[in-house]
């Protein structure tokens, strides 16, 4: 821990490399769904049942971390979260057909969704608000890299040593970061045995479940939309019965009183579309590389690189920008050019240059991190200490439904996108993916217009330099 430090850097980084073992794990098999298909003897498309009983798991399970961690304490949950991660990825690799699969992805994602919440949670109890842009640097990374390396890793590793590799990996990861959060780990916990709202739970895992489902069928090649239609009634009404339900309930499940703050509301409402588009940039320059100007899936997955090399290559300057700027400048900025960057996405075509293409990729991937980082941090800067777990586990269920909602609102981009430019020019093939490119910057104007009515001196206590 440097000097002045109210947080453990170790304990930061290990949070975030479990973060990133459960980002990863959320599409890895992604690429691999051909050979995992294959050995199981079904098709590449009914793989993806396997990535959304994940999802589903992940989504449905998160509400309850919070409850967990006071019943429990952050350091039994977050070290029994890892051991059943690493078991479930196990199990995961020698599932005999799709059906355990699917049963066994549901038991990873329980293990994930304590992991990724409750970790954070152990960082946020002790830091003091100076600290917290240093903290949550190296809490950010992991949702912005795991979604481009995914589908590499998954290729890569079923091509060479077999899909079933995907999940063993987490292996040696997990006894590593097991041993480190057992040295790592405050003892210390302070307990809050209070009673679980089972009802409360259940409303919103099936309001949920709902959401996650509708997203999934979006992004299917072949949308069923009674089924779609259907998925958006049970959220909507479970969703109705919850919120009626929070508000006589002594101990919620989920507390919405952080959402009174406007630091964390603005980190989690417009932060939640601008996470949402982070998930579905990747998608969308895959499909118009792929689809839009018939490239290879290697072609495709090379250039999409350089928005990886964006996210970490603006990462040093991350932290120097917000406490030079303020979080309002910066997070206005990142949203205002990451808009134009789309915009200038639209208007590339197989004809053009492969270095301006990556330019702008590299462009875009910066400021998706610098915005990233911004919204982090701002979200738990005015937190009190009472509320932190509160709000930690309705962040962390927010950002769940923004990332796994991306893929779908990018596919629903495609599809208007294509029905619009068929409708006016006739051709709705490959100009409909360019057109989808301006709808997602069209979308960064809900963020932009909420970061710009924040305080101009909001968050101001996280870039305060230590006395």
């Amino acid at each position: 821990m440097a000097p002045g430090a109210s947080f453990n850097r170790g304990l930061a980084l290990l949070v975030a490399i479990t973060a990133f073992m459960e980002f990863l794990d959320g599409t890895v098999i992604q690429t691999a769904a051909p050979a995992i298909a294959r050995e199981f003897g079904v098709r590449a498309t009914d793989i993806n049942v396997a990535m959304t009983a994940y999802l589903l798991a992940l989504a449905v399970c998160i509400p309850a971390t919070g409850w967990l961690a006071d019943r429990f304490g952050t350091r039994r949950v977050y070290l029994t979260a890892i051991v059943a991660f690493g078991v479930a990825s196990v199990l995961c690799a020698f599932s005999p057909d799709l059906f355990w699969l699917c049963v066994f992805r549901v038991l990873q994602g329980v293990g994930g969704a304590m992991m990724v919440p409750v970790g954070r949670l152990a960082v946020l109890r002790s830091i003091e608000p100076r600290d917290l842009l240093d903290a949550m640097a190296y809490l950010t990374w992991p949702a912005l890299l795991a979604p481009v390396i995914a589908p590499v890793v998954g290729g890569v590793l079923a091509d060479t040593v077999g899909w079933r590799w995907i999940f063993l990996i987490n292996v040696p990861i997990g006894i590593a970061t097991l041993i480190a959060a057992i040295v790592l780990v405050p003892k210390a916990d302070e307990l809050r045995p209070v009673p679980l709202d089972w009802s409360g739970l259940v409303l919103i895992a099936v309001a949920l479940a709902g959401l996650v489902m509708a997203g999934e069928l979006v992004g299917e090649t072949q949308a069923d939309w009674l089924a779609v239609a259907v998925a958006l009634v049970v959220t909507v009404v479970s969703g109705c019965l919850f919120w009626w339900r929070v508000r006589r309930a002594k101990h919620p499940v989920l507390d919405f009183s952080a959402l009174r703050i406007d630091t964390f509301r603005a980190g989690n409402a417009g932060g939640g579309v601008y996470r949402l588009m982070i998930g579905a940039v990747p998608f969308l320059v895959t499909l118009l590389f792929q689809a839009g100007f018939g490239w290879s899936a290697a072609q495709a997955g090379l250039i999409v690189i350089a928005l990886f090399v964006g996210n970490i290559g603006i990462k040093p300057a991350t932290t120097p920008l917000i406490k030079r700027f303020g979080f309002r400048t910066v997070i206005v900025g990142s949203n205002a050019i990451g808009a134009a960057i789309l915009v200038a996405l639209a208007f590339v075509d197989a004809r053009t240059p492969v270095a301006v293409t990556v330019v702008l990729l590299v462009a875009s991937g910066a400021f998706r991190s610098i915005g990233f980082s911004g919204y982090n941090t701002i979200q738990f800067v005015d937190v009190p200490a009472a509320l932190t777990n509160g709000a930690n586990t309705l962040a962390s269920t927010m950002q769940q439904v923004a990332a796994g909602l991306g893929i779908a609102v990018a596919a629903l981009l495609v599809r208007l996108g294509g029905s619009l430019a068929a409708s006016v020019t006739g051709d709705g093939d490959w100009l409909g993916y360019r057109w989808a490119f301006i709808g997602a910057a069209a979308l960064l104007l809900i963020p932009l217009f909420e970061a710009v009515a924040l305080r101009r001196e909001a968050g101001t206590q996280a870039t305060a330099r230590a006395s």
